[in-house]
């Protein structure tokens, strides 16, 4: 006997929830309850002015800078630079006219193959390590991770994320900063600036192919359904953050690779943190390390999988305000 139309949806229906419980219980299981903060010894060392090995300071300490510029490098030594000579004006600029002004860059090579690390020492050498640190990960961690890496060094009062590949043009960082202050008050002075690329979608659509659209919209759709809302472009890597945010967000934070920042911002909402979203400049750079396709599909699991570990409390997020 043929089974009807209703024994057959409801079996379909069965599988489906047999299949997400499934899913719910592999990310429940596979998950690493901390985030990864620990360093190896020679991670926690910059080299000075003399050639000596000298300790890096930590964002509990209090600040002793108004901006800190983490920038986030692998393979980077053709692109970073271009990105690190844009910078550097601005900023030399910013300081000539406003002496007390202060910053520094803290450059994290992710384990890179190629002669980053020589790059940046470089910079370190003619600017000086109180303006130009470098941090060797011994090993890759992602971006993610390496920008944590970066941040938990900082000394800045205030805390920007920026791409090796200079993507987005640094003076950008006026109007990021503008709607920084736009937030105040804030609570527990904590708040985000975002830099956005959201107002060129159009232009960007007309020059990608249809599937690179379409993969591109569903992320966007993953974004909004699982996790971030009220933000368009949580990708774009160019954040501002008060160093008390970045300190509680850096520390909550799990996902090392493409998709940390909307872990990031995730964790900004559920701890009421203010974030808001600003258009920059945005040129694309060839050398992207995003492969289309496969790097789509890591942040399609990684979202899912955000979403499932904090629902099934897998991952837990301290809203206490108490940190170690």
């Amino acid at each position: 006997m043929q089974p009807c139309l209703c024994e057959v949806i409801q079996l379909l229906a069965a599988l489906a929830a047999l299949l997400v419980v499934l899913i719910i219980i592999i990310a429940h299981v596979t998950a690493k309850k901390m985030p990864n903060l620990h360093r190896s010894e020679e991670e926690k060392y910059f080299i000075s002015d003399n050639g000596a090995k000298e300790r890096f300071p930590s964002i509990h300490d209090t600040p002793t800078k108004d901006l800190t510029v983490v920038v986030p490098s692998y393979n980077e030594e053709t692109r970073l630079p271009v990105m690190m000579a844009e910078a550097l004006e601005f900023l030399q600029k910013r300081q000539k006219a406003q002496p007390s002004y202060s910053y520094e860059f803290i450059i994290v090579d992710d384990g890179s193959k190629d002669k980053t690390t020589e790059v940046a020492l470089d910079y370190s050498k003619r600017y000086g390590s109180d303006k130009v640190r470098v941090l060797t990960l011994t090993k890759n961690r992602g971006k993610g991770g390496a920008v944590r890496m970066g941040v938990l060094v900082s000394r800045g009062k205030t805390i920007l994320m920026a791409d090796a590949d200079g993507a987005t043009k640094f003076q950008d960082i006026e109007n990021v900063e503008k709607e920084l202050e736009r937030l105040k008050p804030w609570p527990d002075n904590m708040a985000i600036s975002c830099g956005s690329r959201a107002h060129l979608e159009q232009e960007s659509i007309a020059k990608r192919s249809m599937f690179r659209t379409f993969l591109m919209h569903g992320f966007h759709f993953l974004v909004w359904f699982l996790c971030v809302r009220g933000v368009r472009d949580t990708q774009c890597g160019f954040k501002l953050f008060t160093r008390e945010a970045a300190l509680r967000t850096f520390s909550a934070l799990h996902v090392d690779r493409w998709a940390f920042d909307v872990e990031l911002l995730y964790i900004a909402q559920c701890l009421k943190i203010p974030v808001a979203e600003v258009a920059v400049n945005w040129t694309e750079i060839e050398g992207s390390k995003l492969v289309p396709f496969w790097s789509w599909l890591q942040m399609g699991r990684d979202l899912l999988f955000i979403r499932l570990r904090y629902l099934s409390r897998a991952w837990k997020i301290d809203t206490t305000g108490k940190l170690n």
